[in-house]
């Protein structure tokens, strides 16, 4: 949205294609995922781990575009300059705010054991 309302390209590198910049956000929802799996098996996950996930997931966000941009055909020139570019700009704050926001909230539904809200005609009440 904030792309839409500045009227700017998310990576406005000259000379790269559209494809990367999306699979690049996939990647960097992969890497969420599997940096917060073994947090939330812990019995008691700490909080703190959301720091790492979104470390990661911003990490891998950048190594992914620079990745899918060299896989569809840009120079490694081009490729470094996206990246750079990315890592400058408030789409890599948006990534790794996304995964800690994510993260933090996944963490305490496991902490509190939490479960899916029921209507009271869906509790099964005690008949005696």
């Amino acid at each position: 949205m904030l792309s839409l309302a500045t009227d700017r390209d998310v990576i406005a590198t000259p000379g790269l294609p559209p494809v990367p910049g999306p699979l690049a956000f996939g990647a960097a929802a992969l890497a969420f995922a599997g940096a917060l799996w073994p947090v939330l098996r812990a019995e008691r996950p700490r909080y703190t781990d959301v720091v790492l996930v979104s470390f990661v997931s911003a990490l891998v966000h950048l190594a992914a575009l620079w990745v899918f941009a060299l896989l569809f055909g840009v120079n490694v020139a081009t490729a470094t300059a996206a990246v750079a570019e990315t890592a400058t700009s408030w789409t890599v704050a948006v990534v790794a705010g996304a995964a800690a926001v994510a993260g933090w909230a996944a963490i305490a539904v496991r902490r509190t054991a939490a479960h899916r809200p029921q209507w009271p005609w869906e509790r099964e009440e005690d008949e005696e």
